[in-house]
């Protein structure tokens, strides 16, 4: 019965929700004969429960159920940030132009209509798949250089993607919170757009960890619907390696170096680095040599220039 190749199916999971006994072992069977892994829910409560357990590539959710609808699932699944990726295809008989934009207003990605057809489902199931798979590669892909991205509405504040790195770094600098940008970022966003409106640069936002800091900048502050903030985790350590090996400066002229660029005066550094401010200023004028600058405010620049990669 399969009608899906193999190397678009193998491994992948398909959720299929519905209260009648006869869909689901019609789908059931199709889909497993077709080489995806199959779970299976007969009501809302228990899919939105399975989606939590196991995230699924697709699911195939029945518009009309007894207790919570598929509207109302999917409205539940896509006002969340980890699940709303997952493509909803809408099993149902109502075939009217008001159930059909229901569905896609809920969030559905597509539809079949019942009586179902175990063939045409595969192809849809198949289509899904695979851009499903696209995007989660391009996202991902987003995180290869240690830059986490995600993507805010620009007028509800409500985040619309993220990458899974930039999930991990919200939840590390800002714990866990709901579908919504931090309300620190949601400030820093708000201000960036005031910003720019008048032609103002905008300054990264930073928060400070233990021994790391978190950089969010602004990657396309021209878009309109929405935000691209691009999120990046710093650490002291990785600085200063990065500004030795950049401009071959010892250890200690690279630890100078890096804490001028956070605007540090002489005497804070030779505190910091447990030496004299008459050693800082030494290493100091090595340092500007190499860079081939005369002032700290050019040396300054031209370290965070080299460790924020511009």
């Amino acid at each position: 019965m399969s009608a899906v190749p193999s190397d678009v199916s193998a491994r992948h999971i398909v959720l299929i929700v519905d209260d009648v006994p006869d869909n689901l072992m019609l789908l059931h069977d199709a889909l497993d004969a077709a080489g995806y892994t199959v779970l299976v829910a007969t009501n809302g409560e228990d899919a939105l429960r399975r989606v939590q357990q196991c995230p699924p590539d697709v699911i195939l959710l029945d518009a009309v159920m007894p207790g919570m609808d598929g509207f109302a699932v999917a409205r539940r699944l896509k006002g969340d940030s980890l699940t709303r990726p997952i493509p909803i295809v809408f099993m149902t008989g109502l075939t009217e132009s008001e159930h059909v934009l229901a569905a896609f207003d809920a969030g559905g990605a597509d539809y079949v209509t019942k009586p179902l057809r175990p063939p045409e489902v595969l192809a849809r199931i198949a289509a899904h798949v695979a851009n499903a798979r696209q995007v989660a590669e391009a996202r991902t892909a987003l995180d290869a250089f240690g830059q986490g991205t995600v993507a805010v509405d620009a007028d509800s504040g409500r985040m619309l993607w993220q990458t899974p790195l930039a999930g991990r770094l919200l939840e590390r600098y800002f714990g866990a919170g709901d579908d919504h940008a931090p309300p620190r970022l949601a400030a820093w966003l708000r201000h960036a757009a005031a910003a720019r409106a008048i032609g103002q640069e905008v300054a990264p936002l930073l928060l400070a960890g233990a021994d790391r800091r978190l950089l969010a900048t602004l990657h396309d502050p021209a878009a309109r619907a929405a935000w691209l903030v691009v999120l990046r985790e710093e650490s002291d350590e990785g600085a200063i390696a990065l500004l030795a090996g950049a401009f071959k400066l010892t250890r200690r002229e690279a630890e100078v170096l890096y804490w001028i660029s956070l605007g540090k005066t002489n005497r804070d550094i030779a505190d910091i680095l447990g030496m004299s401010p008459r050693t800082v200023n030494k290493h100091q004028e090595h340092i500007f040599g190499k860079l081939g600058v005369e002032t700290r405010t050019a040396a300054a620049g031209v370290a965070v220039n080299k460790v924020h990669g511009r």
